[in-house]
């Protein structure tokens, strides 16, 4: 990992959880307005074709898409959304390497965004592309956000 990537990593442990480490997936990039996510394919990621199975594509760009629309600059603070639609168009295959799907802010209001976006493979080749709709939740209107409840601390 790259300091770069470490300085990402440190300022959004927010972006992607669960699901989307499952996969293998991680922030390479997240500015207001634009979040690019990265995939290194491995076999748990291919269909019985050998290649990128589609809903592995869908994933990534839902997640680049959504986190386009949701960036936060204030520390311990979070912004959620949920998809409300997604289009997803496979346009060529991938079987190995690296993924990366950015996703760009297209228009909206405080509540519902649209977004759109692409995934290349390391070669620069078209692999997919997407246009999604999604919702912010309350709180997450303003680029101030919410606190993070995974970041209070415990209890005593």
């Amino acid at each position: 990992m790259s300091d770069t990537d470490s300085a990402i990593a440190s300022t959004t442990p927010q972006a992607l959880m669960g699901y989307h480490e499952l996969l293998g997936m991680h922030v390479v990039e997240w500015e207001e307005g634009r979040a690019v996510v990265e995939l290194t394919i491995e076999p748990k990621h291919l269909n019985r074709s050998g290649n990128v199975h589609g809903g592995v594509l869908a994933s990534m760009l839902d997640s680049a898409l959504s986190l386009a629309g949701l960036h936060c600059d204030v520390p311990g603070n979070i912004r959620r959304g949920m998809t409300l639609s997604l289009t997803t168009t496979f346009v060529g295959p991938a079987k190995q390497g690296v993924l990366r799907a950015t996703g760009t802010l297209r228009g909206g209001g405080q509540k519902t965004f649209m977004t759109s976006g692409q995934i290349v493979d390391e070669r620069g080749n078209l692999v997919a592309m997407g246009e999604g709709s999604f919702r912010r939740r309350s709180g997450s209107e303003s680029s101030q956000g919410v606190p993070d409840p995974q970041l209070r601390e415990p209890s005593e």
